[in-house]
């Protein structure tokens, strides 16, 4: 009976159709790399730059749906995986964050601070809430993961789309 199913279970489809894109869009990502690669761009520290998020992000979302369905998943067990792959990300972010300031290959624009780190920002800090929501409520926490997943899923492809169009946009 459906209501009588486990949570995590019923979530076992949103987490194959995220996983899928992540891990599809990811390997389009990398053939993007390969292209600008084989350009011999003037300004690879920079793509770099852009590059690594967008990988993490769309790694990210992957890694958090492979988490979740992993099988007889508690709600205590999937609420510490999500809390702390939640905290690694903000932890990444931060990094970025800082990197930024340190860094004068960096973003080129004050504005690329917003789709590469404060919104990434966001998405894992809804990760963070909905492991925690997770534990009071298990709909309400897996609905607040899975828009912070959407978020981050979203921000990579909108990142990736950028880089994409700057290196076939752009000449050497």
């Amino acid at each position: 009976m459906p209501g009588q199913q486990p949570q995590l279970e019923q979530w076992a489809n949103f987490y194959v159709i995220t996983s899928a894109a992540a891990a599809t869009l990811l390997g389009l990502l990398f053939v993007v790399i390969t292209l600008a690669a084989e350009r011999k761009r003037k300004d690879t520290p920079a793509i770099r730059i852009y590059l690594t998020p967008a990988v993490i992000y769309f790694s990210s979302v992957l890694l958090m749906s492979a988490l979740l369905t992993v099988p007889n998943q508690t709600r205590l067990s999937a609420a510490i995986c999500i809390c702390l792959h939640g905290i690694a990300g903000l932890g990444y972010c931060g990094s970025l964050a800082i990197r930024r300031g340190a860094d004068s290959a960096s973003y080129k624009e004050p504005s690329d601070l917003f789709p590469y780190v404060v919104f990434p920002s966001g998405a894992y800090a809804l990760m963070v809430a909905g492991g925690l929501l997770l534990l009071r409520s298990a709909q309400i926490g897996l609905d607040v993961v899975a828009v912070g997943m959407l978020v981050l899923l979203a921000i990579a492809i909108r990142n990736s789309w950028a880089i994409a169009t700057t290196i076939v946009s752009s000449q050497d």
